[in-house]
C-alpha cells in the first residue's frame, strides 16, 4: 500500500472514530475541503468544525468499495450510514478525491448522494 493510500485510510478511520487529532494529522495547514453542493472549508480550524457538524449525531459508518491512485490524487468510492439530529438515520454513497502535497492531504473533494 502506498503512503498516500495509507494516509487516506488513516483519515477515514479517524472519521469512523470521530478522532479529530487523527484526521487533522493527515492534513496540510491550508487544507481545503469542498463538499460539493454544501460548503467549502479553508484551513484546519474550519475543517475541524465540519468533522462533527452539530446537525449530525455519532460517527459515520464508512465502507470503501474502490480506491484509485494516480500521481498526487487518491480517489475513494463507497457507501456510508449516519444520523442527523433532526431526521435520524440515513444512507449515502460517497466519492472523495484526495489531492496530496508534501506527503499530506491538501484538498478533499467530497461528493455525497443520499440513498433510499
Amino acid at each position: 500500500m502506498s503512503d498516500q493510500r495509507h494516509l487516506v485510510e488513516e483519515y477515514l478511520d479517524g472519521f469512523r472514530a470521530s478522532d479529530h487529532a487523527r484526521i487533522l494529522a493527515t492534513l496540510t495547514d491550508d487544507v481545503e475541503w469542498v463538499i460539493h453542493g454544501h460548503r467549502t472549508t479553508h484551513g484546519k480550524a474550519e475543517f475541524d468544525g465540519e468533522i462533527e457538524n452539530p446537525a449530525f449525531t455519532g460517527s459515520p459508518e464508512l465502507e470503501v468499495h474502490r480506491v484509485f491512485e494516480d500521481g498526487p490524487v487518491v480517489v475513494t468510492t463507497g457507501e456510508g450510514r449516519g444520523a442527523t439530529a433532526e431526521h435520524g438515520p440515513f444512507r449515502f454513497a460517497f466519492n472523495d478525491l484526495f489531492t496530496f502535497r508534501d506527503g499530506l492531504i491538501a484538498r478533499v473533494d467530497s461528493y455525497i448522494v443520499p440513498l433510499p
